[in-house]
């Protein structure tokens, strides 16, 4: 009975208060006025709130807003466009959002009398000085969504989708202290993976002390157990994929920068990175500087433990306001470059960019809070069928796609808790980042806890992997 009594206290800690009265389902898709093209990761949210979503890649979205804000006012909004603003009762679910195009002219930044940073790296380097200003400097909670999927270019073959909280004391000078992150529920999930990858199996040994001069092909398949495979392969997914790689590693580039060999270090941020001033943009009436990633003059090195994650370029960019040099959004590539990253990102992935990740955030109490990340890496699950027999172009064009897996990762945040009891409370609980470990599906708690919308791909092969496995299977 108290361990009972004590799985729903926690259960309520974590997913904080359930809403017990109804929800505004608001549903839509967001559209660019002039090309009718869907647009992707626009802002979805009630004005003076935490509660929030984004658009997905069909420019859809869903947000449940609870009744005691239908009098708030809905702002839909993305860089480059007039933002979209009605009282959450009148919105239309029947009618697509259209957005108009917004820009800002470049010659401003000459012509404006302030002292103001005119190259890329400047802003870049003004925007790391401003982080104790404008990140969060004091302790919160973030509720949050996370679909991790992983797929070959064929079908997908692994499905989890997860509630989470992330603890984070806030931004503050030389201090390293890590997120903490808590997997809540799991929704969905589905392991259809082909259990044949003998090179993770052989880290994993070597990782345990148990094979240090093992090599893949000294391995016969047929005289190894399954169960050890699968051991291998979920060590290997907690150690790529796992939250906490992600929250408290390198590529998490604007809330650890001041952790230990940052890659948005501010003081070695140039010498791997050469940042490029492109334009000046508008998003909700606010100018953002947009600029340009690209290779600096050292390759970047991950330095991630048992894996050759060096050699890379960097690509992409970044979206920083003009007014107070908060970094609004991330587009972040890494692309093999040294002869050996290319050799095994080549052979091993079948493409050389080994690491692409988005992140935005979003304003509240003029602090920004991480909003939605988009995460995808390719990943050794399947090597082949490993035999020898010569392959039509047809069939090694099948088996070509079969091959290669690729993982991808979004996880949207939907609400920001500051109160210190709530807070204080959650912390005293038994913490486990695992969003892999199978949990009972908890119905009422779904219904009430907003998620990102799958995109009509996604749907498709949402469908085709279920009839092959179990609807919230235990």
């Amino acid at each position: 009975m108290l361990k009972s009594l004590k799985y729903i206290a926690t259960a309520l800690i974590f997913g904080f208060v359930l809403q017990i009265n109804a929800q505004i389902e608001l549903k839509n898709k967001v559209v660019d006025f002039m090309s009718f093209a869907p647009i992707e990761n626009a802002s979805v949210y009630v004005q003076n709130t935490t509660i929030g979503s984004i658009s997905n890649s069909d420019g859809k979205f869903v947000l449940l807003v609870p009744q005691k804000h239908k009098n708030d006012t809905l702002v839909i909004s993305s860089i480059g466009f007039q933002s979209f603003k009605i009282p959450v009762k009148q919105f239309d679910n029947s009618m697509e959002i259209f957005l108009e195009e917004d820009v800002a002219a470049l010659d401003e930044i000459v012509l404006v009398a302030e002292n103001r940073p005119k190259t890329g790296s400047e802003i870049v380097l003004r925007a790391l000085k401003e982080l104790p200003e404008t990140l969060a400097d004091s302790a919160y909670l973030q509720r949050g969504f996370v679909r991790h999927k992983e797929r070959n270019k064929r079908e997908f073959k692994w499905l989890v989708e997860s509630a989470i909280t992330l603890y984070d004391e806030g931004f503050k000078k030389n201090n390293r202290t890590p997120l903490k992150i808590h997997a809540d529920q799991v929704r969905k999930s589905y392991d259809l993976r082909d259990v044949d990858s003998l090179l993770t199996y052989t880290s994993y040994l070597k990782n345990t002390g148990k094979g240090r001069n093992l090599k893949a092909k000294d391995l016969d398949r047929s005289t190894l157990k399954t169960s050890e495979l699968i051991k291998a392969i979920k060590w290997n997914d907690t150690r790529v994929n796992g939250m906490e790689s992600l929250f408290n590693g390198k590529l998490n580039l604007i809330r650890n920068s001041e952790n230990f060999s940052a890659l948005f270090d501010s003081t070695s941020v140039t010498k791997t990175h050469h940042f490029k001033l492109d334009t000046v943009l508008v998003e909700n009436g606010r100018k953002l500087y947009k600029v340009e990633i690209s290779k600096g003059l050292e390759y970047i090195d991950l330095k991630t433990k048992g894996i050759f994650n060096g050699g890379f370029n960097a690509q992409g960019w970044i979206y920083i306001y003009w007014d107070n040099y908060a970094v609004k959004k991330i587009e972040y590539e890494l692309v093999a470059a040294s002869k050996a990253q290319k050799t095994r990102s080549k052979t091993l992935f079948d493409t050389y960019i080994n690491h692409k990740l988005v992140m935005s955030y979003m304003e509240y109490n003029n602090k920004m809070y991480l909003n939605y990340v988009y995460y995808e890496t390719p990943k050794l699950v399947n090597v082949g069928s490993g035999n020898n027999k010569k392959l039509t172009p047809e069939q090694e064009q099948i088996a070509k796609e079969n091959r290669y897996y690729f993982t991808v990762q979004e996880i949207v945040f939907t609400e920001i808790v500051k109160d210190n009891y709530i807070i204080s409370e959650t912390l005293s609980q038994e913490w486990d980042s695992d969003i892999f470990a199978i949990k009972p599906y908890n119905k009422a708690f779904w219904k009430n806890y907003n998620v990102l919308l799958e995109s009509e791909e996604e749907e498709q092969l949402i469908q085709d992997l279920t009839q092959r496995s179990s609807l919230y299977e235990n």
